[in-house]
């Protein structure tokens, strides 16, 4: 770390004036207006909050994976990785930054897809998640359970060669007893 801010890293590589940064968002602002941009920044950096929320880490772990996040956006075009594998990729890089601990992988892939799954089914029905929530009024373990069954069906899915397996399943699949003809 430098002893002058002025000669420091954050200094030369990271304070960016705005037309810097209107060159660099000059692929993403073709397709987007700079007011949809934000937006979708907004819900980004409210979904590093609610996983890290999920993941019970510190707000200041939280706070620097959305400096991650944004300063990789900063450099690069929406187009360059999917935002949605960007946003846990901070999250796990903030925690072992701030020396957080370790976050396994499978914790986070799951809170990523629970998480990753109700937020987007909140932005297509345009409702709160918190409030959504408190109008269903259901078991919150249950839909994680129901979550955790779909993930593991993902994950046979993934595995599972039909062409290869089917025979021998069927060849060992319990039959139907036939009646004797009179």
């Amino acid at each position: 770390m430098a002893g002058n801010f002025w000669e420091s890293s954050h200094h030369q590589q990271w304070l960016l004036d705005r037309q810097d940064l209107i060159r660099e968002r000059q692929q993403d602002l073709i397709v987007l207006t700079e007011e949809e941009y934000q937006k979708i920044f907004i819900f980004f950096s409210n979904l590093i909050q609610i996983l890290g929320e999920q993941l019970k880490l510190r707000q200041q772990v939280i706070a620097t994976a959305t400096v991650f996040f944004k300063r990789f956006y900063a450099r690069n075009s929406l187009k360059c990785i999917d935002p949605l594998l960007l946003a846990p990729t901070c999250v796990f890089l903030a925690s072992k930054v701030e020396e957080f601990g370790v976050i396994s992988n499978s914790r986070l892939i799951t809170t990523c897809q629970n998480v990753g799954c109700l937020q987007i089914a909140c932005v297509i029905l345009q409702k709160d998640l918190k409030s959504w929530f408190a109008e269903l009024n259901v078991d919150i373990e249950k839909i994680q359970e129901i979550a955790r069954y779909v993930i593991n069906l993902f994950e046979l899915w993934k595995s599972y060669d039909e062409k290869k397996d089917i025979q021998g399943l069927l060849a060992k699949m319990p039959k139907p007893k036939t009646q004797p003809s009179r």
